[in-house]
């Protein structure tokens, strides 16, 4: 049994592809007298299945030597197009993640969706994204990634206009696909400009390429930057952060895995795509420059927004951008144990943020206050999300966050600066959510508000749980250094940072005695910050007016120059057809004396050309 779990590791994807296609079955076109929710039911049982493989086989892999197999999928004219996949400790421990998360959340979906009508299509979806997510940790193939990207993207459009029949979420929903289809179409040109150059589009092989090679440093620096835009927008980092915030009209199941694995799959080509991106300093530079100024952007446009789902999903493209900065400075390690801590307390966040809205009927924070007493769970929940998030000590943020800052204090130590502002901010962020909807007294829309019943609350409580218990995971997978070698003062600024920025929060949110909403004196910084630092209006001013005029002018040449000389060769077929009719005596000789003119004329005009 044990060497079939290892051999059949890379059908972990196949399971929730079953789950696919399984659901389609009971679209209301075909099976109907048993309604949708069995698709949900079994979308859940692979999802299931692929997690106990997942679990059953990361004992066998760990601390072992990587496997890689190849499925051959294209050979013509001498291109071999092989699907490479790894089996190791990281890429199992990373379906591991997926499907667990997958199981939450399709569990929560149950209960979160239980009136909803589009079932079928809807954990289609989620199951689409999982196996998405899965190929993509398996994946040792740049090429095979790209595809994989793209089919994410799709599904992205797809589980976002879930609810099409409203115009907010059919608008949300193409524009989430436009914004990533940007740095999309970037990376594909990274993708076909690599291959000629490394002659290999495998993650290992590139590795090893890029240890020796001896590339001209505009080119590294121009296909590293075109390898770089794919991650910025699936990581939603400025100026491609704002599909995120769009797809926030989906339902929150789906925002669920959005915000805590699906934005970290641009994370995780970024990672494998590391020594590439070092062949060109400037490369590394636009790197960490983004991901700083997302990472401090994000926390304080985060802090000026009063819906729920908004603020949560700017602290997502700002933690995404300290991941950037630690895949910018070369700690690989770092960042992946900043997408594990954050998928947890994300995941975390958003599950109990999102019991909220469900029976409070809002996601206006304004609206909301005084549920502690009436939600003490959810409550709970949320705080464990917000200490596994920021560096408190003991839980996984803590430990992710020292371990990017002892990095950056040997190689850049003004990045300890840029961190420990966006960890203050972030703790700031997150207390102000949880005093808007948790302090205070209750108002008209939570007057009433119990716990949710137990498919909603039993997915919050467990993934407490696990939020809670990863420390103990990675210590027992030697993962976190021991007390003795800690660096002391970086984690008690750490812990510094975190308890200024809970303490400001908690007099200003949770205490009474300042009035609510906040008022900033400056009234057009605060409008600075709410409307995203005025980039939709960049975006209308510069790409949509160029696009839109581009496309006014391409529409006027085509219907004046190109219809207006085709018109102009259809009117004078049409004129001279009319006058050959008047001319057409039915005499042959007439007919022969034309045609002699006119190899005549022919003949006449050559010669003239010949002799000048």
């Amino acid at each position: 049994m044990t060497p079939f779990l290892l051999q059949t590791v890379w059908l972990i994807p196949c399971y929730a592809i079953v789950g696919v296609v399984a659901s389609s079955l009971w679209s209301p076109a075909l099976i109907r007298r048993t309604g949708p929710r069995p698709a949900g039911y079994i979308n859940l049982l692979m999802t299931f299945l692929a997690f106990i493989h997942s679990l059953a086989a990361f004992p066998l892999v760990w601390q072992q030597p990587a496997q890689t197999l190849s499925i051959s999928w294209l050979q013509v004219a001498g291109l071999d197009l092989s699907l490479p996949i790894e089996i190791s400790a990281v890429t199992v421990g990373a379906s591991l993640v997926v499907t667990g998360l997958n199981v939450l959340a399709q569990t929560y979906a149950i209960g979160y969706l239980e009136m909803d009508w589009g079932w079928s299509r809807f954990f289609a979806m989620l199951a689409l994204f999982e196996a998405g997510m899965c190929s993509l940790a398996f994946c040792d193939s740049l090429f095979f990634s790209y595809i994989i990207l793209e089919i994410l993207t799709l599904g992205t459009y797809l589980i976002v206009g879930t609810w099409f029949n409203q115009s907010l979420v059919v608008t949300g929903a193409r524009d989430a696909f436009l914004t990533k289809r940007v740095g999309d179409l970037f990376l594909l040109m990274g993708v076909l400009a690599i291959y000629p150059l490394a002659g290999t589009w495998n993650f290992s092989e590139l590795a090893q390429w890029a240890e020796t090679a001896t590339v001209d440093p505009t080119i590294a620096t121009l296909v590293g930057l075109a390898l770089l835009a794919g991650p910025m927008g699936k990581c939603a980092q400025f100026p491609l952060h704002l599909w995120l915030d769009e797809a926030m009209e989906g339902p929150i199941p789906s925002t669920i895995l959005r915000n805590s694995v699906v934005v970290a799959t641009g994370a995780w080509v970024l990672i494998k795509l590391q020594p590439v991106l070092a062949l060109s300093p400037t490369v590394l530079t636009a790197m960490i420059a983004i991901g700083a100024l997302t990472a401090v952007g994000g926390t304080l446009i985060a802090i000026a927004q009063i819906d729920v789902k908004r603020s949560l999903s700017y602290s997502v493209s700002a933690y995404m951008g300290l991941v950037f900065i630690a895949v910018g400075t070369g700690q690989t390690d770092a960042a992946l144990l900043l997408i594990l801590s954050h998928a947890l307390a994300q995941g975390l966040l958003v599950m109990s943020t999102g019991s909220i809205v469900l029976n409070s009927i809002t996601q206006d924070l304004t609206q909301l206050g005084g549920l502690w007493s009436r939600r003490p769970i959810s409550g709970l929940c949320c705080l464990v999300g917000i200490a596994g998030l920021v560096g408190l000590p003991p839980l996984g943020g803590f430990w992710a966050l020292l371990k990017l800052a002892d990095g950056l204090w040997a190689t850049q130590p003004w990045l300890v600066g840029v961190l420990l502002l966006v960890n203050g901010l972030t703790a700031f962020s997150l207390i102000r959510e949880f005093g808007l909807i948790f302090a205070g007294s209750p108002k008209q829309m939570t007057e009433r508000s119990p716990e949710n019943f137990w498919l909603v609350t039993l997915p919050m409580m467990v993934l407490m749980g696990v939020t809670l218990h990863l420390p103990l995971i990675l210590q027992s997978l030697s993962l976190l250094p021991s007390w003795a070698d800690l660096n002391k003062d970086m984690a008690l600024l750490l812990v510094w940072s975190d308890l200024a920025g809970i303490s400001i929060g908690a007099v200003v949110y949770i205490g009474q005695s300042i009035p609510k909403p906040i008022q900033l004196p400056w009234k057009r910084l605060q409008s600075f910050f709410a409307y995203d630092l005025y980039t939709p209006q960049l975006y209308r001013s510069s790409i949509v007016f160029c696009v839109d005029r581009a496309s006014r002018l391409i529409d006027w040449f085509d219907r004046h120059v190109v219809d207006g000389v085709v018109n102009l060769v259809g009117v004078a077929s049409l004129f001279s057809g009319e006058a050959l009719k008047y001319g057409n005596s039915g005499q042959g000789q007439f007919y022969i004396l034309t045609i002699a003119i006119g190899l005549a004329v022919i003949a006449l005009s050559i010669s003239w050309t010949l002799v000048w």
